[in-house]
């Protein structure tokens, strides 16, 4: 659709030109940023002020215009309580890995203090780990005057106890022995606890660093919001309940030694760790969290994998992360960068410090300005010496390699201070935060899968170890927990009747079907059609003669090709860029007009660098259908999956739910209702500056629920609420949501959705307010931006993949069966929320899919739209599986990971620190612009 038409669809939807809106409702500021109140006296309770008549009168407010009182008066919306519970399909018995949690009912508080760390000299405390050993400290030099009470520290800004610490003063002057800290001494030499001045050494045996703390009250929390969130009467301090005996768990586990990443906890035990290559390894750990549910508070307990350094030598791990095998290969540019923010230790002292760089010149050349005493009058002298020569001859250490190689910094920018290479080993259980190799990835998953029985035995036996009952802080709570697995009821829902070609019956079984002797249900035609092969060993015409004759047993219509284009071998090495220009003009000169499907051969299976460039040019600046292939074993299976694809990125349908045919959805098919999937695809955790890709999908030509298209923008890094879904410019809409909208508008017999269904992926539990009061308010202003007096009802369903719920079937070694859903027991106990596996896991333990209902304006039974999820895991076009989450979010993610690689983000993964270090805060910088796609591809599947 151009321009122009898309323009007159528009006016024709709203029956008048679109009126000129302009901003967003403006959000309300929650308060977070406010620093902590100052410190109460003795024994006093914060009181909340009853009346306003003693304060100033504020000055008078500007006139605030209709319109915009329209948005301010606007009431925020809040979660909806679940209207029942499911009925349908076979009722199976199960276990989850939560653990009943038993609480003591008490009126005590958790009183909160913010905690603010500074050194002697009043700099803050910035080191990460330094925080926990200070406020250990604390409690042992101080146990008298904080009444002995014991401490949940988060090892930050927050600290909790219950009830109030004695004193109105809480400040501390807190010695440390021993600090790890990598100060360096005045005379910049390489480190003075290690190599330093031998004299300073004989009077200081070992560092002492001086801090202050203030703990200044911050809140108190009531223990009972926790029994009452339970009854289902959530308030305001029921997530922070929670969050305080969480935080004990972290604590808890912080004191055996662990390494933490939120509330996952990973010992260092070698046999927990997988070599991954690369100088990486897997370290197996496991999750544990508080959950509010329906039967209770319960601890969920699962086994997590984090990626970690490989401890050891530093030039070991160099040696692995740049795969070569003696030093003088080694690229120090990139080894910089892989090294940077890592922790090490020095020997002889074991002392540990964090890189900073490495020094310019190698360990022989590299000069240092050294104070020495001058003969008998003492004064000291300060002379230039290599740190080779200071090691060696200064300091009687052996170097058998350093010499010819940079040595590793680890001082301040302007004090370097300087060890080489071999003195330094990386310390155990740092994590590795760049994205993994395609190899590396495929790694991890083979070695962490664990089958159902082996997953409950390992986590019975980590609840026993982790001897939980003997923390004292859970203790002073009244907390104990059970130690067997919580027992629900689910539910077996009956697989969707799917139709083939012909009105045809699929017959699915455990989530699965085939399309033997089957024809598709809306076959394409593949005319005016050519083949490309970039250097790829492939008997082409074998290829394209197994295609037509598939295609044709299919009910595809595969015509002869007009042509097969084979790459020009002096392009083979050059430039991706470069052999897609060099291709495309291969294309126009030798075919009579531009095709409608290009078929191209491609030598890798996985990370071809020439994929995303011939994406890029095929759908964004030709509107040409392409598929890509790499074929290796070549047979009847691996035609069919691409005739699949072909055919629905052509316009064909593969298969279809009887209910859609017939139609016969409840309350779907009755009115014109579109199905919106939306999802934000974020770098690696290491890689901080490459844009976020924010994707939404749309239904089309209703009462279809299988056939999309998708639109695609990119946004700031890290950022998780889409900022695109509405863009006012001028008279125009340039957001994600209209396209959709106008989309489903010309394809369904020019009819508007009266409902508008909505799943939306990737967000946690403390963003459900914003998806529910800034999202939605963008697509309502989008759909308003069309016509003023059009009020869809909207459903809100977000879906979670990340979480840590697990169902076994007692004394079965198999996953639970597709179709399973769970509704009771470990739900929320108030929200309206389920549990569904869609899909046969096949390896590994099955991950359901959990299903939060935000906001349901059309009213759906607990089972209608329990099924209508479950049926919307088997549209999916290419597979003939069903899937584990509902198939419009599965078309977001492949239609931002497609157009994300229309663009080579600069390769992030070299340059952003192994730690994380010099992150841009989201929503920060301005951000490069996805090209738009072609008008001819814009409505196709072409992300299929």
């Amino acid at each position: 659709m151009t321009d122009l038409t898309c323009l007159c669809a528009a006016d024709q939807f709203s029956g008048s030109a679109p009126p000129d809106h302009c901003g967003f409702a403006e959000m309300e500021s929650q308060g977070d940023d406010l620093p902590p109140p100052p410190p109460l006296p003795p024994n006093a309770e914060p009181i909340k002020a009853e009346s306003a008549d003693d304060l100033p009168l504020p000055p008078p407010l500007p006139p605030i215009k209709p319109e915009e009182a329209k948005k301010i008066s606007k009431p925020k919306r809040a979660l909806i309580a679940r209207p029942g519970f499911g009925k349908r399909g076979n009722p199976i018995q199960l276990v989850t890995n939560h653990f009943k949690v038993s609480l003591k009912t008490t009126d005590e508080f958790f009183h909160h203090y913010y905690v603010n760390l500074k050194y002697e000299d009043d700099r803050p405390v910035d080191g990460k780990g330094v925080g926990r050993k200070v406020i250990d400290k604390l409690s042992q030099t101080y146990a008298s005057e904080l009444a002995h009470k014991d401490f949940a520290y988060d090892g930050e800004k927050s600290l909790f106890t219950i009830g109030a610490l004695p004193q109105i003063n809480n400040e501390f002057v807190v010695v440390l022995e021993d600090v790890s800290s990598g100060k360096t001494p005045a005379n910049g030499s390489p480190g003075n606890d290690s190599p330093g001045n031998d004299k300073k050494r004989v009077k200081r045996p070992y560092q002492t660093k001086t801090f202050k703390v203030e703990l200044s009250f911050a809140a108190r929390i009531p223990m009972s919001a926790i029994a009452m969130a339970l009854k289902g009467q959530e308030s305001e301090h029921t997530q922070e309940a929670i969050r305080v005996i969480d935080i004990i768990l972290r604590q808890h586990s912080a004191k055996q030694g662990c390494l933490l990443v939120r509330q996952s906890f990973f010992h260092n035990n070698p046999s927990n760790f997988v070599d991954l290559g690369g100088g990486v390894m897997g370290c197996r750990g496991f999750h544990s969290s508080f959950r509010a549910t329906q039967s209770g508070l319960s601890l969920n307990i699962d086994v997590s994998t984090t990626m970690i350094v490989k401890p050891g030598p530093v030039v070991d791990f160099l040696l692995a992360n740049q795969k070569v095998d003696h030093p003088n290969k080694i690229d120090w540019a990139k080894a910089k960068r892989a090294l940077k923010n890592l922790r090490i230790k020095t020997s002889p002292a074991n002392t540990e410090y964090k890189i900073v760089g490495l020094s310019e010149r190698n360990c022989y050349e590299q000069m240092f300005s050294l104070k020495q005493r001058n003969g008998g009058n003492g004064d000291p002298e300060a002379i230039e010496i290599s740190v080779y020569d200071y090691f060696v001859k200064n300091r009687g250490i052996e170097l058998r390699y350093s010499g010819d190689f940079p040595c590793i910094n680890v001082g301040k920018p302007r004090r370097p201070t300087y060890f080489p290479i071999e003195l330094c080993q990386l310390v155990p259980l740092q994590r590795y935060t760049k994205s993994l190799s395609t190899l590396q990835r495929s790694s991890l998953v083979e070695k962490s899968r664990q089958k159902p029985q082996e997953r409950m035995s390992v986590l019975s036996d980590v609840l026993k170890r982790s001897s939980y009952d003997t923390e004292p802080m859970l203790k002073a709570c009244g907390i104990s927990i059970a130690q067997g697995f919580t027992q629900v009821s689910g539910r077996v829902l009956q697989a969707p009747k799917l139709k083939a070609g012909n009105g045809e019956d699929i017959f699915t079984r455990n989530g699965r079907w085939n399309f033997n002797n089957k024809r598709l249900a809306r076959a394409c035609v593949v005319d005016r059609w050519a083949v490309v092969n970039f250097s790829a060993r492939c008997n082409t015409m074998n290829l394209v003669n197994d295609l037509i004759k598939c295609g044709g047993m299919k009910g595809i219509t595969v015509e002869k090709p007009h042509i097969v284009i084979e790459e020009n071998g002096s392009m083979r090495r050059a430039p991706a860029p470069k052999r897609v220009e060099d291709m495309f003009e291969q294309v126009k000169s030798k075919l009579p007009g531009a095709p409608k499907f290009l078929l191209c051969i491609l030598a890798e299976r996985k990370n071809s660098d020439v994929y995303g460039p011939w994406k890029r040019k095929c759908l964004a600046d030709f509107g040409i259908v392409t598929q890509c292939v790499a074929p290796t074993r070549v047979n009847d299976q691996y035609l069919t999956n691409v005739l699949l694809k072909i055919n629905a990125k052509l316009g064909g349908m593969n298969s279809l739910l009887q209910i859609e045919m017939s139609p016969s959805i409840p309350l779907v098919s009755k009115v014109p209702t579109l199905i919106l999937g939306m999802d934000v695809s974020h770098g690696s955790p290491g890689q901080s500056d490459i844009p976020s890709i924010a994707a939404v999908v749309g239904s089309r030509e209703w009462p279809l629920v299988s056939k999309y298209r998708a639109s695609v923008r990119s946004q700031s890094p890290k950022l998780e609420m889409i900022d695109s879904l509405f863009k006012p410019q001028g008279t125009d809409d340039d957001g994600l949501v209209r396209e959709c909208l106008i989309d489903f508008y010309t394809s369904s017999g020019k009819r508007k959705p009266d409902q508008i269904i909505i799943f939306r992926d990737g967000v946690s539990e403390s963003q459900f307010n914003q998806v529910l009061n800034i999202e939605l308010d963008q697509i309502i202003e989008a759909c308003k931006f069309l016509d003023e007096n059009w009020n869809p009802k909207f459903t809100l369903i977000v879906a979670q993949k990340n979480h840590h719920t697990k169902f076994f079937i007692p004394g079965s070694p198999e996953n639970v069966p597709p179709g399973t859903v769970v509704d009771n027991a470990v739900c929320h106990p108030r929200n309206y929320d389920f549990y569904m596996c869609a899909h046969a896991g096949m390896i590994g333990t099955t991950r359901p899919t959990h299903y939060h209902i935000l906001h349901d304006e059309i009213h759906f039974a607990a089972d209608d739209l329990q099924d209508l999820v479950h049926s919307l895991s088997y549209v999916y076009q290419r597979s003939t599986t069903a899937i584990s989450v509902v198939s419009p979010i599965c078309y977001a993610h492949l239609a931002a990971a497609q157009v994300a690689q229309f663009i080579k983000f600069d390769e992030m993964s070299e340059t952003s620190s192994s730690q994380g270090g010099g992150h841009t805060s989201a929503g920060s910088a301005p951000v490069q612009e996805l090209p738009r796609l072609h008008e001819k591809v814009r409505s196709s599947m072409f992300f299929c």
